[in-house]
């Protein structure tokens, strides 16, 4: 090759570098101020834009608010506590609250949340959603990476760099432009808008895209059924969490999700009722261990049988929606509210719903509960045996 060849050629790669540098830059910048998938927004006017029903990167946006806003309460825990725990509740009327859960989270991504916002905010409060088949290790939210959680001093400086080299991507470009043309979506708000509590709008969007609440029934308890918990691992990792949450003087809530009575029925079922009771004499005994050491900790169970969860289906009631559910797997936020009230106070709750355990009291509730479950399976024929049939397709 020529010397004049050589330069030429080596004029062409600069150019072409430099070009490719320029749109990276602007591709990045492009993305990264509209941010569509709110990975960096805290009460800024984005938040209060409809979008569409389906969060992306929900964790990417909660961690980098909870670092902001830093709220004394904090919910975590799945989509059940997600959409069901309202924000604004009687018993935090003049607190900062935020509803930390994630769709699809386990019980590692929970504790993963809860570890970030005890490094970067003031934490009073923990209320915690748990259920016996998401009690794993396993992450059960893919967008939670842990890169997102905060190690030591100046988060947010180092979040900007994560946010950064994540607006180059070509799925964010592309919904960036959707965004720009008006085509993205405005079905609801983002969670962020109401403190990390779905919009109702999203999760009715949802269910009408499933068909309705009658429609969706059997294959939420069919997606309930397929968790691995409670496993041995994940019993020990919460004992963990607790041990640094209560060192740190938090007061602790944790509770048994409400799902319907027909998932706690479809466990029956399958055989897993022995270990999900062993699981709660499990949690009664350390929840009994930390506050003998001081700490402000009570477990309470509202899932099972009682007057909130053997709400009738749409296939028996033969009406278009439930008072109480979404459908088996999510309770509304009128439910949520009876949650926060029994465990905090300020509020009307059915006599049935929701038990404390403790060491003294869990034996006596689970055989009232299976005495409950008996009396389900003869007033309620027809949701009893539909779970039957979920459990012998397995």
């Amino acid at each position: 090759m020529s010397q004049q060849a050589g330069a030429e050629w080596r004029n062409y790669v600069s150019v072409f570098c430099a070009s490719s540098a320029l749109v990276i830059a602007a591709v990045t910048a492009l993305n990264y101020q509209v941010d569509p998938y709110l990975t960096h927004q805290w009460q800024t006017q984005q938040l209060q834009q409809l979008r569409p029903g389906r969060e992306k990167l929900s964790a990417w946006g909660k961690t980098y608010a909870l670092a902001k806003f830093k709220p004394t309460v904090l919910y975590v825990g799945n989509s059940r506590t997600e959409l069901g725990l309202p924000t604004r509740a009687t018993p935090f009327a003049d607190l900062d609250v935020f509803n930390g859960a994630l769709s699809g989270a386990s019980l590692g991504d929970a504790m993963a949340m809860v570890d970030h916002a005890e490094k970067v905010g003031q934490l009073k409060t923990l209320v915690w959603g748990i259920d016996a088949p998401s009690f794993t290790m396993e992450i059960g939210n893919t967008d939670f990476d842990r890169e997102l959680v905060a190690n030591g001093p100046l988060y947010l400086w180092r979040r900007t760099l994560i946010n950064v080299r994540r607006a180059f991507a070509f799925d964010m470009t592309a919904d960036s432009i959707r965004v720009l043309r008006g085509t993205f979506g405005s079905v609801c708000h983002s969670s962020l808008a109401s403190y990390g509590q779905r919009d109702d709008a999203c999760v009715h969007e949802r269910i009408e895209g499933l068909g309705g609440t009658g429609a969706a029934i059997v294959p939420r308890v069919r997606e309930y059924l397929r968790g691995a918990g409670p496993t041995d691992e994940a019993m020990r990792a919460l004992d963990r969490s607790m041990a640094n949450v209560c060192g740190a003087g938090t007061r602790v809530r944790l509770y048994l999700n409400p799902t319907h009575a027909m998932t706690a029925d479809a466990l029956y079922w399958a055989g897993k009722w022995p270990p999900m009771e062993a699981w709660q004499r499990s949690l009664a005994s350390m929840g009994q261990r930390y506050r003998a050491a001081g700490c402000d900790m009570r477990i309470f169970d509202f899932s099972g049988f009682n007057s909130v969860t053997t709400e009738a289906i749409p296939q028996v009631s033969k009406q278009p929606a439930m008072r109480y559910y979404w459908e088996t797997s999510h309770y509304r936020s009128n439910v949520g509210s009876m949650v926060l009230a029994r465990m905090f106070g300020g509020g009307d709750v059915p006599a049935d719903f929701g038990a404390e355990l403790s060491p003294e009291s869990v034996e006596a509730h689970q055989a009232a509960v299976r005495l409950a479950r008996e009396r389900y399976h003869h007033a309620h024929p027809a949701e009893t045996s539909m779970v039957r049939s979920v459990v012998a397709e397995r």
